[in-house]
């Protein structure tokens, strides 16, 4: 029943957010529109800041899923930035009412799984050290999170395709050569 009143609860401010932005909703706005009292509202989320965060990370969650390999990256990566042009009007609400470090904490667990995943996947990943390995995943997570909000902030002019196409430009053999560089780098 949470999970259900949490997706009750984003859905609705989702909705409200095409009406007005987010600095002039309120939880009572929110909680009224749901049919749920204001204390079910604070028993799910600390504020509505706290809901933004959760609806970004769910949603990424669920967008990334079954895309975290080697193989697969480009097409979750992708898949995040359709659907950041599809939902527009919270996006760019939830840019402009966060700070950019919330917005990179609400991304940056996800962001870093994928990329750990597709590391790992390398033959010489088990030469390289946990802490290197955290290294490695938050240099690409703040360069791929980095891109996505300054397009984001940019008014997102270019194509998800375009920006993929980039990427792959960048990434292709970059994992591999990071890891191979701390192996050497610890001989």
């Amino acid at each position: 029943m949470n999970g259900i009143t949490r997706a009750a609860i984003a859905d609705t401010l989702k909705s409200l957010l095409r009406e007005k932005p987010l600095s002039r909703i309120t939880v009572t706005d929110i909680s009224t529109r749901c049919g749920i009292s204001r204390m079910t509202f604070y028993y799910h989320f600390r504020d509505i800041y706290d809901l933004v965060g959760w609806i970004i990370s769910s949603d990424i969650a669920s967008i990334l899923s079954g895309r975290k390999t080697h193989d697969t990256w480009e097409e979750g990566f992708l898949a995040l930035f359709r659907a950041v042009e599809e939902n527009q009007a919270f996006v760019l609400n939830a840019y402009s009412s966060l700070s950019r470090e919330q917005l990179e904490r609400s991304l940056r667990p996800l962001v870093d799984e994928l990329i750990l995943s597709v590391l790992r996947e390398s033959e010489r990943a088990a030469s390289v050290s946990a802490d290197d390995e955290a290294f490695i995943s938050s240099f690409f997570s703040y360069a791929f999170i980095g891109i996505m909000l300054d397009w984001i902030g940019g008014g997102m002019r270019k194509r998800p395709e375009d920006i993929m196409r980039s990427l792959s430009c960048i990434m292709d053999g970059a994992l591999e050569h990071a890891i191979n560089g701390f192996c050497t780098l610890h001989r």
